[in-house]
């Protein structure tokens, strides 16, 4: 399997309380070349920090990443990481954001070309020249994705990449990363706290519950793309997600309410 996750937990201890808080525990998760797979789930679910263990930026407490038959220890070239909040380098036009992570790999000339290459698949050919300041915040994560495209990555990890965008500009990065997508046939781990987002864009959608965080579904995507909002089948399994969702959420609720209520004793 192309990336696997055998029995992944992640806990902090709190030497001075002697305590030790549980984020996540015993998650399981094969994903095949080529797949776009969202994981989805509330706040505090533990989606974004397990999305960062397989980066190499955290480690697991217990358990193992490989990605392609290696363990995952550290971060690499073979993952391409995308922020929520693009990080780029306000003192660097578009072009030279995209090639800097290419310097010392190749000459100018090839990291350019490379970068021109991305460029006009996010649609920003006209604009290489440009500062980050001068752009959107929408055109601002297309130079993040072809950074991130530019280092030929073997995979590609999404971290709310369009929570921070308008409703309306997330809508065209939706089919704007679709069609990368298909073009560049790359395998995409997508973190998203939006149900809709993740039956637009995914194969396959890993729904975690909280406290702590557990896989509680997972849930194949079977309609045929490109998917318009108001489709029947979208609607029937936006449902049947919430479903789940509410029903970690309203636990989440009442541990706070009993919390709240043991304080005022």
């Amino acid at each position: 399997m192309f990336l696997q996750m055998d029995n992944v937990g992640k806990y902090f201890n709190n030497e001075e309380k002697k305590t030790t808080f549980e984020v996540f525990s015993e998650i399981n998760i094969t994903v095949p070349e080529n797949q776009f797979v969202s994981i989805l789930g509330p706040s505090g679910c533990g989606k974004s920090t397990l999305l960062s263990m397989v980066a190499g930026l955290e480690n697991t407490s217990e358990g193992k990443i490989i990605l392609e038959g290696k363990e995952v220890k550290q971060p690499g070239p073979d993952r391409g990481m995308v922020f929520q909040q693009p990080s780029l380098f306000p003192w660097l036009n578009v072009r030279d954001n995209v090639t800097f992570p290419l310097k010392g790999k190749m000459s100018q000339t090839e990291a350019e070309k490379i970068a021109d290459h991305f460029l006009k698949m996010v649609q920003l050919s006209r604009f290489k020249e440009n500062y980050i300041f001068e752009l959107s915040g929408g055109m601002q994560q297309r130079v993040a994705i072809a950074r991130a495209l530019a280092m030929d990555p073997k995979i590609l990890l999404m971290d709310e990449p369009f929570g921070a965008l308008d409703e309306q500009t997330r809508h065209i990065m939706h089919d704007e990363l679709m069609k990368i997508w298909q073009e560049t046939k790359k395998t995409i781990l997508f973190v998203t706290h939006s149900i809709q987002e993740a039956i637009k864009l995914s194969d396959r959608i890993i729904v975690m519950g909280t406290r702590p965080g557990r896989i509680i579904a997972d849930i194949p995507v079977d309609i045929q793309r490109p998917r318009k909002r108001g489709l029947v089948e979208a609607i029937e399994l936006e449902e049947r997600i919430m479903g789940l969702l509410e029903s970690e959420i309203n636990k989440v609720l009442k541990e706070e309410l009993a919390n709240e209520m043991e304080s005022t004793l």
